[in-house]
């Protein structure tokens, strides 16, 4: 039995157009236009709520003070609550394949830098919290992603025993595999497309049919 981790936002699900909603929200409310696009901006909503409100910022001529960015970040959290699962969709072939490796006898956990919270509740909202055993996010350690921690406390959650590998969608990921000592697949369909093999992962997982073939050659 191999332990199977996956980051949620980018891996799971694309998460990034009610990301996206929720950082122009916050902007409308202080009388700007939307400055962020849903599908150009996409990496950058999967980089995290900081990112966006920066990047709008920048693009509005406003400056991005520490004061305004904890405030909207607050304000951003709220609206994306309201509307967590508006415009998410699973990426094809997720649920199967999480099926599949359940079938095998694989635990499967989430690894995210989202906060649990939120984690919890989109992956209840998507019907899919009951296939992992364990879910690890923002606020749950006092350290994130890229630090290996998060991914070990996932590992312990699970209670289980055996080799485990990481599926993500970002740098961050692939430097927690790193940290952790583990094999990493980056999915190929995120917005960094073909420059994903840039990150030099074990594996590049262009669609989740895949998924089982990847994880017989990692672990």
């Amino acid at each position: 039995m191999a332990m199977v981790i996956f980051d949620l936002d980018g891996t799971l699900a694309d998460t990034s157009g009610d990301l996206v909603a929720a950082a122009n929200a916050v902007f409308a409310e202080a009388g700007h236009r939307a400055p962020l696009d849903p599908v150009a901006d996409a990496a950058t909503a999967f980089a995290g709520g900081g990112a966006m409100l920066r990047l709008g910022h920048e693009r509005l001529g406003l400056v991005a003070d520490a004061a305004r960015l904890e405030a909207g970040y607050a304000a951003l959290l709220d609206h994306y609550e309201a509307a967590i699962a508006r415009h998410t969709r699973l990426y094809p072939g997720v649920e199967a394949a999480l099926e599949r490796l359940a079938a095998a006898g694989h635990a499967l956990g989430v690894c995210t830098n989202k906060p649990t919270p939120l984690a919890e509740r989109l992956l209840a909202e998507l019907g899919l919290r009951a296939r992992f055993g364990a879910l690890v996010g923002a606020g749950c350690l006092p350290v994130r992603k890229p630090d290996a921690e998060p991914y070990r406390e996932t590992l312990r959650r699970l209670g289980a025993a055996g080799p485990s590998m990481l599926v993500g969608d970002t740098v961050t990921d692939r430097d927690t595999a790193r940290a952790a000592g583990v094999p990493v697949a980056l999915v190929g369909f995120g917005p960094l497309g073909a420059g994903i093999a840039d990150l030099a992962p074990d594996a590049i997982l262009d669609h989740y049919d895949g998924l089982d073939a990847v994880v017989a050659r990692l672990i």
